[in-house]
C-alpha cells in the first residue's frame, strides 16, 4: 500500500474521530433507551460504527 500524504492523513484522523464519537454517543443512547426495537437499532449502529472506526484505523499501519 502506497504511504498517505499529509492532507489524507489529517482527514483519516477526522473520520476516526468522527466514528470514535458517534459510536460512544449511540452507546449512551441504546443505554438509556427503553423501546426494545430502539435500543437494538442504536446497538447495532453503534456496533457498525465501532468496525468502520477499527477498518480506518488498520489504514495507518
Amino acid at each position: 500500500m502506497s504511504q498517505l500524504n499529509e492532507l489524507e492523513l489529517q482527514h483519516l484522523r477526522h473520520l476516526i474521530g468522527t466514528h470514535d464519537t458517534a459510536f460512544q454517543k449511540l452507546q449512551t443512547y441504546a443505554q438509556q433507551c427503553t423501546d426494545p426495537q430502539v435500543k437494538t437499532y442504536f446497538e447495532k449502529s453503534a456496533q457498525d460504527a465501532q468496525k468502520t472506526k477499527q477498518q480506518l484505523i488498520s489504514f495507518l499501519s
